[in-house]
């Protein structure tokens, strides 16, 4: 499905965007070019298709035929969610990408009782204003050492 919708071009323009659910390989570079301006830059575009695929939610956002943000979740469509990777082209942020696409997921998963989220370090305020709470007993493993200094308590 694709939806349409428009934003800021940061200059007081608006322009359209293109939401939609389906990724194809094409979309990968696109993609890989949008984690590396948010600074992710271990996702290779194997790693990209590989996560999009085990995730049965999702959404890319376009601006003309450049790919502009993402997000996706994984559901068991009843009693629990986890949304991953929203992430937005570092030239894009600000203009409320990021908030369309936590809303498109969102509603996604609307019937789902519980939905989960890690966000990335200096983002947890944006989410809380999302309507995100930190969570009681929530707890995490992390391989990687600078996860765990990161993440972990």
């Amino acid at each position: 499905m694709t939806y349409h919708a428009r934003c800021s071009d940061g200059r007081g323009q608006s322009v359209e965007l293109v939401l939609k659910q389906d990724i194809c390989d094409e979309d990968l570079e696109g993609m890989k070019e949008v984690y590396q301006s948010a600074g992710w830059l271990k996702h290779s575009t194997d790693v990209i298709g590989q996560v999009f695929d085990a995730s049965n939610v999702k959404v890319i956002v376009q601006s003309g035929d450049r790919i502009i943000g993402f997000g996706r979740a994984m559901s068991d469509g009843v009693f629990n969610a986890a949304i991953y990777d929203i992430v937005v082209h570092e030239e894009w942020q600000n203009r409320g990408i990021a908030r369309r696409i936590l809303g498109h997921l969102l509603d996604r998963l609307k019937g789902v009782s519980c939905v989960h989220l890690i966000s990335t370090t200096g983002n947890e305020e944006f989410y809380m204003k999302c309507g995100f709470r930190k969570v009681k007993t929530g707890m995490a493993r992390y391989v990687r050492a600078e996860q765990r200094d990161e993440y972990l308590e």
